[in-house]
């Protein structure tokens, strides 16, 4: 083993510990939020996720029943009860003081004072023994108790998240944002990819370097030129001021740029002769570009489609921009966002939600990263 390890060398070796630590740092936290969102909400409070599968201790309060249920036992008093425990799980210990929950192991009799026994069992039931009458007016005795609750797990808290909390609706109201605003951008881009790639036409030159001018203008500064353009428009058309067409435009303005640039590059990097045999051969643009350009692009177009898709699904400021804020067009961050300010405490709902809207970009990440994978093995030759 340690031969091997030599022949593979230290570069190599350090470049999968690398790995490892990142696929580690990313899949801890989020196997954290997904343990902690199937918990009952108080082991949440108690106990860290880690812990989840090893149950979890707490500390609570009961009272023994009153003088009016104590029994004579020979020259002894007795009162027989059980303890409830809420929440369930089996007593471990128990004590008179909360600064010492655990003073007294269950099973066995406890000296508490002069002339008075208390023995507790880990299913509840006790008995608390006195060498005397116990007097009319004494209060029932408090105790308190280590109790070990084993593992619960729990899908109450998506239901919640799904049912109670709206977060149905605006899961809904994200994908009739995301899916078009990735699209559309993408159709785009491929087109207009392969004309300023492939095509010779008067101001192809100019072009290239508008979009590459666009790239760099910030966000921030886009957002009211384009939401009065679209207003001017809408009030031409009768259009609403806060409709899905304005986000979808939003999304593919901000996103079109970049799209042309990287297909741009990776189209004019395919090899010339295709394209040439293809126009020798009598093919129209439109038929290179649907037939050959289209297919050798998907790698391309599947990297950008991951990344659009990811970052218009966690968008929070141009849904809010171009959406509002009204229960009926509220985007699934905006919802969480809401969540947020008003269950700041509720762990159990706010880690059932996070773990809702990162599923549809896990399935799209995984869906297509096979396509990233297949672009990279294409140029690949076997070795002589």
């Amino acid at each position: 083993m340690i031969g091997n390890l030599g022949r593979i060398g230290p570069a190599r070796i350090f470049v999968h510990a690398v790995v490892l630590l990142i696929v580690l740092l990313w899949l801890l936290p989020t196997l954290g939020i997904f343990v902690t969102a199937i918990r009952n909400k108080d082991q949440i409070v108690v106990s860290g996720w880690w812990t989840a599968f090893a149950g979890s201790s707490r500390t609570t309060a009961a009272r023994l029943d009153g003088p009016d249920k104590a029994k004579p036992d020979g020259a002894n008093f007795v009162i027989l009860g059980n303890l409830a425990v809420e929440g369930g799980g089996k007593i471990q210990s128990f004590g008179q003081r909360v600064q010492e929950p655990a003073a007294y192991k269950v099973g066995a009799p406890a000296e508490l004072e002069k002339g008075e026994t208390l023995t507790i069992n880990a299913d509840g039931s006790y008995r608390y023994q006195k060498n005397s009458s116990f007097g009319a007016d004494a209060r029932a005795k408090r105790v308190y108790l280590t109790v070990a609750t084993p593992p619960q797990f729990t899908m109450d808290n998506y239901r919640t998240v799904l049912a109670g909390e709206g977060i149905g609706q605006s899961f809904i109201n994200s994908l009739t944002v995301t899916i078009p605003a990735t699209v559309i951008p993408i159709l785009i881009a491929a087109f207009a990819a392969y004309a300023l790639a492939w095509m010779e036409f008067p101001g192809r030159a100019l072009l290239i370097a508008l979009v590459v001018g666009l790239i760099v203008v910030p966000l921030q500064m886009s957002l009211i030129p384009l939401l009065r353009i679209y207003n001017e428009i809408g009030q031409i058309f009768g259009v609403p001021s806060k409709t899905y067409p304005g986000i979808w435009m939003a999304h593919t303005a901000f996103g079109l740029p970049l799209a042309i640039y990287l297909l741009r590059n990776y189209i004019a990097g395919l090899p010339k002769e295709i394209i040439e045999s293809a126009r020798v051969d009598g093919a129209s643009d439109f038929d290179i570009f649907v037939k050959i350009i289209l297919p050798l692009s998907f790698p391309a177009l599947a990297s950008f489609a991951i990344f659009q898709f990811l970052w218009v699904w966690n968008d929070l400021l141009i849904a809010m921009v171009f959406l509002g804020t009204d229960k009926d067009h509220l985007v699934l961050t905006a919802a969480l966002n809401a969540l947020l300010g008003s269950r700041g405490g509720n762990w159990e709902i706010l880690t059932a939600s996070a773990f809702v809207t990162i599923i549809i970009p896990l399935l799209v990440f995984f869906g297509l990263q096979r396509y990233l994978v297949r672009g990279l093995l294409a140029g690949s030759v076997k070795g002589g």
